[in-house]
């Protein structure tokens, strides 16, 4: 029996660091914006059943359009943002037991409790950046692969850079070992019962964190690391956009 895979794909964060005058999702690269270049990658995935975006609500018009007009046919449902990236991955985990109609304005929303509804406890999560586009089959093959027996599993590379670690005041505190550190990307794969279940227990704390992975850590879930990709960039500012569209060009994606 074929598992469901749900991609949720966050795409609902302010962008401070790009220009302010454009909407980071909404910038394009070769002429698609960058949040449906994503989903299309997503939709093409064999494995992945169906895509949740989430949006900020003065987005959700917009994108729904696009999604309709780039027939990105597996979302069937949209999540709207939170304050933080967390909430916004939480609305999506939310609307997934509540398995609500296809997405409008009104009905297409945060619903806090998750408890009703079909019990998807056997599916697994995919989560990733509406803004990291060059995400590839292969790379979410493999991670799908390295699932079974652990709770999760997540890309990342080896830190090249050396690390220092620095004061409020910018002085040098220490030197440490690079090669226990890794920068970690997504998509990041979960079983579902698991990712709910440390969401959960983070609201109840009042914990936060800017990675899904590290809510799984906090409850003693086991989780894989394994080598993700270098061009699996995420556009933070306007030079990643340059970046990403030199890459197609080349060919290299």
């Amino acid at each position: 029996m074929k598992t469901n895979v749900i991609a949720i794909v966050p795409s609902a964060g302010l962008g401070k660091r790009f220009n302010p005058s454009v909407r980071k999702i909404f910038a394009h690269i070769a002429g698609i914006p960058v949040f449906i270049y994503t989903l299309k990658r997503l939709q093409e995935i064999k494995s992945i059943t169906e895509i949740i975006p989430v949006l900020r609500e003065e987005d959700f018009r917009k994108g729904l359009k696009l999604i309709k007009s780039y027939n990105i046919n597996k979302v069937k449902q949209i999540a709207r943002g939170g304050q933080e990236r967390q909430d916004s991955v939480y609305n999506a985990l939310c609307l997934i037991e509540n398995n609500p109609p296809v997405p409008s304005f009104d009905k297409g929303g945060l619903r806090r409790d998750c408890k009703k509804g079909k019990k998807q406890n056997g599916c697994l999560i995919l989560i990733h950046d509406g803004v990291r586009p060059l995400v590839f089959a292969e790379l979410v093959k493999r991670l799908l692969n390295e699932i079974k027996g652990v709770n999760g599993v997540i890309p990342g590379l080896p830190v090249k850079e050396t690390l220092k670690e620095i004061n409020n005041r910018g002085y040098v505190l220490s030197t440490v070992k690079r090669e226990k550190y890794w920068a970690i990307q997504t998509p990041q794969v979960f079983q579902y019962k698991i990712i709910k279940k440390a969401y959960e227990r983070a609201y109840k704390d009042g914990f936060y964190a800017t990675d899904d992975a590290a809510l799984v850590e906090r409850i003693g879930g086991k989780i894989k690391v394994i080598l993700g990709d270098p061009f699996n960039i995420k556009v933070t500012t306007p030079e990643d956009i340059e970046i990403v569209e030199y890459l197609l060009k080349k060919g290299d994606r």
